[in-house]
């Protein structure tokens, strides 16, 4: 790879270790990624020939899963290694029973990636949406193994589409295929001379359907939402979500609410806690038999969010007020209308859902209050925007089984 990228991957090493100081997922990525070559040679069968599948992070890893796991029903017999970068896909993910082994992906600089690729002697490389490392995806293409990208999606403001993107191109060339979200990113692609490229479609509307057909049961939840007039559902919620729903919550007493913070510590939880003024608890602290005298529940366990949205009627995902919406097609395929924050243009299925009537964007107090109203005020409008909401869903599943389809006879 050039030296420059690798002096920028230097660097972003020495940033994140400068980090550790203060911050908690650099020192676990940093402890992790010091590990990982000790635990592969005590994990891997020293034959290798694993199928090698790298997400970024969570968000990530569920856009993948439903690969990994249609490989593991089709081909039990295959090894599937699973690797992440951040902490917030390892550690939730770290005992993920699908694959033979979970590690942090270590830096992409040379001596690391030949280590690595030398102990896993993967026989494919999948790489979900966004990642696009230079030398790891250079030594898979000098080694012939076959590397896919799926559910990727391009933009004309990334590099690769820049005057000054060439070497990131370059990078591109080294995918045996790349399987992506739309038509867009296929021209994008193509008009710099990309073409090995197939529209499959995004795998996380197969993971939500599945999830749906799976969906857990909690009778303390049950409870708590049998009498509502109305339940909203606050999913992934970072405070500035909170700042718009919580006031709107306290002023409407006809309203239950069940809120799941993307994060949370014990302060974070005492926090929100203090700003609602009625009848409410934490979900580990909540029972069955009393939980129907709440008007709030919050969420303190991870891994329940998927299933909780079926008890709501309306969701608020979080995000859009920072770096980018989380998933509200878990929201979407239980039949109602999602509201989000302004940072969604990123994510097609943020504006398609605008734009066919399911979903919502608000900036501010008074939007959150103009949509909610408009919503709860008119059963028929409720009813018709989570109607094409879950239609919006179902309409797009397949992409998993399309990928599959087509790499299948690559897994030996």
């Amino acid at each position: 790879m050039d030296p420059l990228y690798n002096i920028g991957i230097s660097a972003y090493k020495l940033a994140v270790r400068l980090a550790s100081v203060k911050n908690r997922k650099a020192r676990l990525m940093l402890a992790g990624q010091a590990k990982t070559f000790d635990y592969l040679r005590q994990q891997l069968d020293p034959e290798g020939g694993y199928i090698w599948v790298h997400a970024s992070s969570l968000g990530e890893f569920e856009q993948g899963r439903p690969l990994i796991e249609l490989i593991r029903q089709q081909r039990p017999d295959a090894r599937i290694l699973l690797s992440f970068f951040s902490p917030s896909g390892y550690e939730v993910r770290k005992n993920y029973s699908q694959v033979d082994a979970v590690c942090y992906l270590p830096f992409d600089l040379p001596g690391n990636v030949r280590k690595f690729l030398d102990m896993v002697k993967p026989q494919m490389a999948i790489f979900v949406k966004y990642e696009f490392w230079g030398n790891y995806l250079h030594e898979l293409h000098h080694r012939g193994v076959p590397t896919y990208s799926i559910s990727a999606i391009f933009r004309p403001t990334q590099v690769f589409f820049k005057p000054w993107g060439n070497k990131m191109r370059k990078i591109l060339r080294h995918f045996t295929k790349l399987y992506v979200q739309n038509e867009e990113s296929r021209q994008l692609l193509q008009s710099i001379g990309i073409d090995q490229v197939e529209v499959s479609g995004d795998t996380r509307f197969d993971r939500v359907a599945h999830v749906r057909e799976q969906t857990k049961r909690f009778p303390t939840i049950e409870n708590f939402v049998a009498n509502a007039q109305l339940t909203v559902v606050m999913g992934s919620s970072w405070e500035p979500d909170e700042d718009l729903m919580i006031p709107y919550f306290n002023a409407h007493p006809d309203m239950k609410l069940i809120i799941a913070p993307h994060e949370f510590d014990r302060h974070r939880l005492l926090d929100i806690m203090a700003r609602i003024k009625r009848p409410a608890a934490l979900f580990s602290q909540a029972l069955p038999d009393t939980s129907s005298q709440l008007d709030c529940i919050i969420i303190d366990s991870f891994g329940l969010l998927s299933s909780l949205y079926r008890y709501g009627q309306i969701a608020m995902v979080g995000g859009g007020f920072g770096a980018g919406i989380h998933n509200i097609n878990e929201a979407a395929v239980y039949g109602m209308p999602v509201v989000f924050g302004p940072n969604y243009h990123k994510f097609t299925e943020a504006k398609e859902l605008i734009a066919c009537g399911g979903g919502f964007t608000v900036s501010n107090a008074e939007d959150l209050a103009q949509v909610m109203d408009r919503l709860t005020s008119d059963p028929v409008a409720l009813r018709h925007a989570g109607s094409v909401a879950e239609h919006y869903i179902s309409s797009h599943v397949g992409a998993t089984q399309f990928i599959y389809d087509q790499i299948k006879h690559q897994i030996k």
